[in-house]
């Protein structure tokens, strides 16, 4: 069996859409599941770089194994660039998803639809033990909603909304949303570092 690949995430959410993402590779996934005992790591970065890179090199340190950890921001032009890199606790440390978008539209009352661009950064990282960090990236565009739409998906994808397709991430589709999220750009790019890895 070939080395397997560390998810250095809790999130269920995430594993799911990763593990999907990642699927035809060949490799054998480990979610951080089967190891009971792994450090939690503080995601303290001012970067979604600097908490992916923190992440990974972390998990792969403590398993001994390839790992592989992302993280997700959201740049709301009308808010500053808020929520940012804090878009996953952005409505406290023990926020729900509904909680944290719930706050973004409270804070985007009255901003006329012109101006309620935003996007979503993916910092996809890859560590080896005794390696460089391999990074990529993904960028998706799109609005904020007026209000809140669709059951699919998770974290802000109620209010993200796709002027292409004409809805928000959560109407999408599994398989629409991953032709052209964040996190499946930037996952397709470490696809190809990781078959390189593999090989």
């Amino acid at each position: 069996m070939s080395d397997p690949l560390v998810l250095a995430t809790q999130n269920q959410d995430k594993k799911d859409e990763i593990t999907h993402l990642l699927s035809g590779l060949g490799i054998s996934l480990r979610t951080l599941d089967y190891y009971p005992d792994v450090p939690v790591v503080i995601e303290d970065g001012d970067t979604c770089e600097e908490n992916a890179i923190k992440k990974a090199v972390e998990i792969s340190k403590y398993t001994g194994h390839i790992a592989l950890a992302d993280d997700t921001g959201l740049d709301v032009k009308a808010l500053d660039g808020r929520p940012g890199v804090f878009a996953a606790r952005y409505a406290g440390l023990d926020s729900t998803y509904e909680d944290n978008w719930r706050k973004v539209l409270d804070e985007m009352q009255g901003v006329p639809w012109e101006q309620r661009h935003a996007c979503f950064v993916t910092v996809a990282a890859i560590a080896q033990p005794g390696f460089e960090v391999c990074v990529t990236e993904g960028i998706l565009r799109g609005m904020i909603a007026t209000s809140p739409a669709g059951e699919n998906g998770f974290g802000y994808d109620p209010i993200f909304f796709i002027p292409s397709f004409g809805k928000t991430m959560a109407e999408l589709s599994m398989e629409e949303k991953n032709l052209i999220s964040h996190r499946a750009i930037a996952l397709q790019k470490a696809k190809a570092i990781l078959k390189g890895l593999y090989q």
